[in-house]
């Protein structure tokens, strides 16, 4: 970037004469020579494509995966600096490295609105897919305050969570697995009142724990507290 023994005397840019610097700093101090641009034209950083996405950096949890990309050309003269070589994204996997499935208290329950299950039974049933869902019970027991702060109109449901009240998860395919017949995160095998926890879906703030009271084959609710798993 900064070189200022590769100097010479002549024009610059703007007409002036004087010292000029051939180095890549001059383009910001203004001291170039004044064939500068023709003799090192502006090379603004290559990257390449994303990679694939990684897999979870750790199961039986919520956390994260990753995807990175390298620099192909390195900018010179001035040119535009390299983006961000890596992204991270939100994850969770449900099997351990062994292959065996996670302990069920130890996964965090998607959820999201009720208002979707009617679209998802129609959707079941275009399939031909006629394997019945349940619902489980929880009562909440502690809430974070990014779910009060929930105005837009895709996560209003958001606020209806309060700690204290009973509300009711309904697992429904295709969250509900043909080969666990169960959903991740439902607490299935989690001890009596032992503390399970919940993230919403569609605002990473809101999240919480409840315990688990029992499993219903239809929801009892009312549409405010009634949620789906994912």
């Amino acid at each position: 970037g900064r070189d200022p023994a590769c100097l010479s005397a002549g024009r610059r840019p703007d007409g002036s004469s004087g010292p000029c610097y051939c180095d890549q700093a001059c383009a910001r101090t203004l001291d170039c020579c004044h064939d500068y641009a023709q003799a090192c034209p502006v090379t603004p950083c290559v990257v390449s494509q994303w990679s694939a996405w990684s897999g979870c950096a750790e199961p039986c949890k919520t956390t994260y995966r990753v995807r990175t990309r390298h620099i192909i050309q390195e900018p010179r003269n001035g040119g535009e600096p390299c983006p961000a070589l890596e992204e991270r994204a939100g994850c969770v996997e449900y099997w351990t490295r062994q292959g065996t499935e996670c302990q069920q208290s130890l996964i965090p329950a998607l959820i999201t609105t009720g208002g979707f299950g009617k679209a998802r039974k129609k959707r079941a049933a275009a399939d031909g897919n006629k394997r019945a869902g349940y619902c489980v019970e929880f009562q909440l027991v502690a809430i974070t305050p990014g779910c009060l702060h929930s105005h837009h109109s895709s996560t209003g449901w958001m606020r209806y969570l309060r700690e204290g009240h009973t509300v009711c998860v309904e697992c429904q395919p295709p969250a509900l697995h043909s080969w666990a017949q169960h959903c991740h995160g439902d607490g299935t095998g989690s001890q009596q009142n032992q503390l399970l926890h919940w993230q919403a879906v569609g605002n990473h703030r809101c999240k919480g724990t409840w315990r688990r009271i029992r499993q219903l084959e239809t929801c009892s609710c009312p549409s405010v507290h009634s949620f789906l798993f994912i």
